[in-house]
Protein backbone atom coordinates (compact mmCIF):
# COMPACT_ATOMS: atom_id res chain seq x y z
CA UNK A 1 0.00 0.00 0.00
CA UNK A 2 2.70 2.63 0.66
CA UNK A 3 5.81 0.65 -0.93
CA UNK A 4 7.18 3.57 -2.63
CA UNK A 5 7.38 6.13 0.14
CA UNK A 6 8.36 3.71 2.65
CA UNK A 7 11.40 2.78 0.51
CA UNK A 8 11.90 6.42 -0.06
CA UNK A 9 12.14 7.26 3.23
CA UNK A 10 14.01 4.14 4.23
CA UNK A 11 16.92 5.17 1.65
CA UNK A 12 16.52 9.03 3.49
CA UNK A 13 17.07 7.46 6.52
CA UNK A 14 20.03 5.25 5.19
CA UNK A 15 21.91 8.57 3.97
CA UNK A 16 21.36 10.23 7.18
CA UNK A 17 22.86 7.76 8.74
CA UNK A 18 25.92 7.27 6.68
CA UNK A 19 26.48 10.94 6.87
CA UNK A 20 26.86 10.78 10.83
CA UNK A 21 23.56 12.80 11.35
CA UNK A 22 21.17 10.51 12.53
CA UNK A 23 20.20 10.59 16.31
CA UNK A 24 20.24 7.77 18.63
CA UNK A 25 17.76 7.95 21.39
CA UNK A 26 19.98 8.09 24.78
CA UNK A 27 17.73 6.61 27.62
CA UNK A 28 18.49 8.19 31.00
CA UNK A 29 18.46 6.02 34.40
CA UNK A 30 18.74 9.07 36.74
CA UNK A 31 17.00 11.43 38.38
CA UNK A 32 18.15 15.15 35.90
CA UNK A 33 20.98 16.90 37.21
CA UNK A 34 23.91 18.45 35.88
CA UNK A 35 25.27 15.01 35.22
CA UNK A 36 22.91 12.42 34.27
CA UNK A 37 23.70 8.44 34.15
CA UNK A 38 23.02 6.54 30.92
CA UNK A 39 21.18 3.08 30.36
CA UNK A 40 24.86 2.58 29.50
CA UNK A 41 26.27 2.67 32.66
CA UNK A 42 28.24 6.23 31.63
CA UNK A 43 27.85 9.35 33.27
CA UNK A 44 27.58 12.09 30.88
CA UNK A 45 27.17 16.22 31.53
CA UNK A 46 23.34 16.82 31.02
CA UNK A 47 22.21 19.64 28.02
CA UNK A 48 19.32 17.60 27.46
CA UNK A 49 16.71 19.60 29.38
CA UNK A 50 16.49 22.91 31.37
CA UNK A 51 17.53 21.61 34.72
CA UNK A 52 21.14 21.36 33.03
CA UNK A 53 22.09 23.24 36.30
CA UNK A 54 20.76 20.42 38.48
CA UNK A 55 18.41 23.18 39.94
CA UNK A 56 15.68 20.63 40.09
CA UNK A 57 17.08 18.43 43.03
CA UNK A 58 18.53 21.01 45.60
CA UNK A 59 17.21 20.26 48.38
CA UNK A 60 15.57 23.68 48.67
CA UNK A 61 13.70 23.96 45.68
CA UNK A 62 12.15 20.43 46.47
CA UNK A 63 11.10 22.01 49.72
CA UNK A 64 9.80 25.35 48.36
CA UNK A 65 7.79 23.07 45.68
CA UNK A 66 5.92 20.52 48.32
CA UNK A 67 5.50 23.94 50.11
CA UNK A 68 3.55 25.14 47.27
CA UNK A 69 2.22 22.18 46.61
CA UNK A 70 0.34 21.92 50.18
CA UNK A 71 -0.48 25.50 49.74
CA UNK A 72 -2.17 25.51 46.56
CA UNK A 73 -2.23 22.09 44.88
CA UNK A 74 -1.85 20.79 41.70
CA UNK A 75 -2.80 21.47 38.32
CA UNK A 76 -3.11 24.47 35.62
CA UNK A 77 -6.40 24.88 36.64
CA UNK A 78 -7.91 27.39 33.63
CA UNK A 79 -6.53 30.56 31.87
CA UNK A 80 -6.59 33.63 34.33
CA UNK A 81 -9.74 35.21 33.38
CA UNK A 82 -11.54 31.72 34.35
CA UNK A 83 -8.78 31.44 37.63
CA UNK A 84 -7.55 34.68 38.56
CA UNK A 85 -5.99 33.17 42.06
CA UNK A 86 -3.91 35.93 43.82
CA UNK A 87 -0.57 33.63 42.54
CA UNK A 88 -1.31 34.32 39.10
CA UNK A 89 -2.04 37.75 39.78
CA UNK A 90 1.17 38.28 40.90
CA UNK A 91 3.07 36.36 38.76
CA UNK A 92 1.27 38.38 35.79
CA UNK A 93 1.96 41.83 37.84
CA UNK A 94 5.77 40.34 37.88
CA UNK A 95 5.98 39.79 34.72
CA UNK A 96 4.66 42.87 33.37
CA UNK A 97 7.33 44.78 35.41
CA UNK A 98 10.10 43.16 33.46
CA UNK A 99 8.91 43.38 29.94
CA UNK A 100 8.47 47.15 30.03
Amino acid sequence: MYGKIKEHLQDEIQNIKEEGLYKKERIITSPQGAVIKLDSGKEVINFCANNYLGLSSHPEVIQAAKDTLDKLGFGMSSVVIVWGDELMIWLLAVLSTIVR
